[in-house]
C-alpha cells in the first residue's frame, strides 16, 4: 500500500486557447488502499491528471509523490504503477497468457513464478479457459478482463483506470464494475479511477473528486457529494434524473436579500398531499415508465420539474397535478456564484 500526493499540479498545453490550463493548481492526497474516482464532463482534466500520475504527461508546474518519493521526473516504468486503458491496449499477436506474462518477463521473473501468477489471475477473472487465444478471438468483456488482469498480475503499488468500461454494453459494465470492486477489495491497492459516469463513481469510490474545466469542485464520500453538493454544478452532475433547480429568494441579512436557486431531487417530490410539504401546481407533459419506477415531467410556474416515484403513481400527459416538495430536502445555491448556501 502507498499514498499518492499531488501538489500544485498545473498543466497547460502549448497552443491551448487563451492558455487555459487543462489542470489548474490541483492539490490532492490519496490515502493508502483507497479507491478514488475522478469524475466530470469531457475536458474537465480528469484523464490529464491520471496521465500525470502515470508519467505519460509532464506537469507544467507541481509535484507527484508516490509512496513518499518525488516521481515527477521519473519515467512511467520506474513508478511501480499499472494502468488499464479504455481501448484495452492488448498485443494482438500474443496469446492471452503472453499478454498477461509480458510485464513479468520484462522484469525477468522466474518462469515458474510467471506461470503461477498468470494462472492465478486468470482464474480469478474467469479467463483461464482462454489463455491460448489471441485478443481477436475474445469478446469485449473478455478483452477488458485480460487488460485488468495484465495490471493485477504485476502487484503494483498503484492501479490507474482510465475509463476502462466505456466500450462495454450496460450489462457488461455492471459486471465489470463488480469485478473491479472485488479486485480492489482483495488487493487493497491504492487505486485512481477516471470516469464521466456518475454511477461508476458512486458505486466504486471511497472518495470522489469532482472536476470541471480543470479545477477542483469538491472532494468527498459518495454520500457527501450526493447529500451536500458544494455547488450547483456538482448538484446537477449527480443523480438520475438530475436535480431540479427552481428560482427563489430568501432573506439572509437585515440589510438585503440574496437571489438564490433552490435545488430539489426528483425523489423528494410527491403527488400525495402532505401538510409538511410545499405545494406546486403543474401539468404532466411526459410520463416515462422505468419498470418499478416512473419519471414524470411536469410544467409548472417555476419551470419544468422532474418527479421520480413508484410506477403506480397516477399522472398521465395532460393531467393537472399538485406537486408536494419536501422543504427538508431542499438545497440552496447563490444565484450568482452558484456556491452552496448554509442550510
Amino acid at each position: 500500500m502507498c499514498e499518492v500526493r499531488l501538489s500544485g499540479i498545473r498543466k497547460v498545453y502549448e497552443g491551448a486557447r487563451a492558455a487555459r490550463p487543462a489542470v489548474d493548481r490541483l492539490d490532492l492526497t490519496f490515502a493508502s488502499g483507497e479507491m478514488v474516482v475522478l469524475v466530470g464532463p469531457s475536458g474537465c482534466g480528469k484523464s490529464t491528471t491520471l496521465r500525470i500520475v502515470a508519467g505519460l504527461e509532464d506537469p507544467t508546474e507541481g509535484h507527484v509523490m508516490i509512496d513518499g518519493r518525488d516521481v515527477t521526473a521519473m519515467p512511467p516504468a520506474q513508478r511501480d504503477i499499472a494502468m488499464v486503458f479504455q481501448s484495452y491496449a492488448l498485443y494482438p499477436h500474443m496469446s492471452v497468457f503472453e499478454n498477461l506474462a509480458f510485464a513479468l518477463r520484462i522484469r525477468k521473473l522466474p518462469e515458474a513464478e510467471i506461470k503461477a501468477r498468470v494462472e492465478e489471475v486468470a482464474r480469478s477473472l474467469a479467463i483461464d479457459a482462454y489463455l491460448d487465444r489471441r485478443p481477436k478471438a475474445l469478446s469485449g468483456g473478455q478483452r477488458q478482463r485480460v487488460a485488468i488482469g495484465r495490471a493485477v498480475v504485476r502487484h503494483p503499488k498503484v492501479f490507474l483506470f482510465d475509463e476502462p468500461l466505456s466500450n462495454l454494453d450496460a450489462k457488461l459494465r455492471a459486471d465489470m464494475r463488480r469485478e473491479i470492486a472485488r479486485i480492489h477489495r482483495e488487493s487493497n491497492t491504492t487505486s485512481l479511477y477516471v470516469t464521466h459516469d456518475q454511477i461508476e463513481a458512486m458505486t466504486l469510490a471511497d472518495r470522489i473528486v469532482v472536476l470541471k474545466d480543470g479545477t477542483l469542485q469538491q472532494v468527498g464520500s459518495p454520500l457527501e457529494i450526493y447529500q451536500r453538493p458544494a455547488n450547483r454544478f456538482v448538484a446537477g452532475f449527480f443523480g438520475t434524473p438530475g436535480m431540479n433547480f427552481l428560482p427563489g429568494d430568501v432573506v439572509r441579512r437585515p440589510d438585503g436579500r440574496h437571489d438564490v436557486v433552490i435545488g430539489i431531487r426528483p425523489e423528494d417530490i410527491g403527488l400525495d398531499r402532505r401538510a409538511d410539504r410545499v405545494p406546486l401546481p403543474g401539468a404532466v407533459q411526459l410520463r416515462e415508465v422505468l419498470g418499478a419506477e416512473v419519471v414524470l415531467h411536469v410544467a409548472s410556474q417555476a419551470g419544468e420539474v422532474t418527479v421520480r416515484a413508484d410506477a403506480r403513481t397516477p399522472g398521465r400527459p395532460g393531467d393537472n397535478v399538485t406537486l408536494w416538495l419536501d422543504p427538508e430536502a431542499m438545497h440552496y445555491f447563490d444565484a450568482r456564484s452558484e456556491h452552496r448556501l448554509a442550510s
